[in-house]
């Protein structure tokens, strides 16, 4: 009886192991390395930077080619001083991105087998790192800081698509996004989902007084920052043509309403269908010229917390006649996506003192920002 051969996987992989090197290596597929960064001002507007060489005019993130033998987060801090002048620190990997080699924003003429994009996140700049940027003039020619949606317009439509998604995984505490040609490859989070933006209003960023509104002062405005008893807060945003804009429940005090606790209940149940409890005035901030009234002249906008009681099935908002998405989010991702800058931030520690002091709620842990299901959702 003769016994056989005994094969093991090594001998199976030797075929391939006789490839010469050089044509195994030619075999493998080959693309460029870019790394960028998200960096924002303390209003959460975006930094991108005006290249001279770019024939069409479009604008970019901060960041480069990375080279030869470079990993790409050493080219991110590379690049970033090279091209600011600063040296930043890179906290978390935003998104990854793989761009095809004929995708139709290339430029006419370039050749490209294609990239890999790493998108770090960058940070938010003090007033004097802002005044400190120094850009290489044969390079670039200006800089600005910009709300998303006019970011979006002097980016090329797939350097948009990418820095939205990089900015809203920081924004939103998810995973770094993946995606393919602008697109997510993987499940698609709800700042992403709802084309949710980053607005920034200057007087949003004024101080909150904390005593009573004087009596002089009428009473435009009520908006709360809305508690589950987890500690996070819900946000609403209205969709639209240019996206989704997040807000705080609440709204314009109208005729009919009896006190802007009154405004506050009744918008909260139109826009997100909540029923809220003992609502508690945390100040007002000073709007000197109520324009977006009809210019009535200086009025008050008052700010309140509120415990959410139930949330009912979303709705058709009466106003807008479309519904609102829903958010949760913890109260310094609601200050972010807000764009209130450090003031907004020291009113969202303000209202989860006053969440904790009043209702015994505890501080939200970090999380994911979700949306609230359109059947609504009970409260434990």
């Amino acid at each position: 009886m003769t016994t056989p051969p005994i094969t093991t996987d090594l001998d199976e992989a030797t075929p391939c192991a006789a490839v010469p090197a050089a044509q195994y290596a030619a075999s493998r597929h080959a693309v460029w390395l870019g790394a960028a960064a998200i960096i924002t001002d303390e209003v959460g507007r975006i930094l991108l930077v005006r290249p001279t060489y770019r024939e069409d005019g479009s604008w970019l993130l901060p960041g480069g080619v990375v080279e030869p033998g470079e990993h790409p987060h050493v080219t991110c801090r590379r690049e970033i001083t090279e091209e600011l002048g600063l040296d930043l620190p890179l906290s978390a990997v935003l998104a990854v991105h793989s761009f095809s080699a004929h995708h139709p924003d290339l430029q006419p003429g370039t050749i490209c087998p294609g990239e890999a994009r790493f998108v770090f996140d960058g940070g938010t700049l003090t007033p004097d790192q802002v005044r400190a940027i120094r850009l290489p003039r044969e390079e670039l020619s200006e800089f600005a800081f910009l709300e998303t949606r006019n970011a979006v317009q002097r980016l090329r439509p797939v350097d948009g698509q990418i820095m939205l998604a990089a900015y809203r995984a920081r924004l939103g505490n998810t995973a770094t996004a993946h995606l393919a040609d602008g697109r997510h490859i993987l499940d698609v989070p709800p700042l992403d989902r709802h084309d949710v933006h980053v607005r920034y209003r200057p007087s949003w960023d004024s101080p909150l007084h904390r005593g009573p509104v004087p009596d002089r002062l009428p009473v435009q405005q009520a908006w709360a920052w809305c508690f589950v008893p987890d500690g996070r807060v819900v946000l609403v945003a209205d969709p639209g043509p240019q996206g989704a804009l997040p807000m705080l429940p609440g709204g314009t005090v109208e005729e009919t309403d009896a006190t802007p606790e009154g405004t506050l209940h009744r918008e909260a149940a139109e826009e997100a269908q909540l029923a809220l409890a003992d609502p508690v005035r945390l100040g007002w901030v000073l709007d000197e010229t109520g324009e977006v009234y009809g210019g009535v002249g200086p009025n008050a906008r008052l700010r309140l917390a509120a415990q959410v009681t139930a949330v009912g099935p979303a709705a058709v908002d009466s106003a807008t006649g479309r519904p609102f998405v829903r958010l949760l989010a913890t109260p310094a991702q609601a200050a972010a996506l807000l764009s209130w800058g450090p003031p907004g931030a020291r009113q969202s520690q303000l209202a989860v003192d006053t969440a904790r002091e009043r209702w015994g709620l505890p501080a939200a842990r970090a999380a994911a920002i979700e949306e609230i299901p359109a059947e609504g959702m009970r409260l434990n």
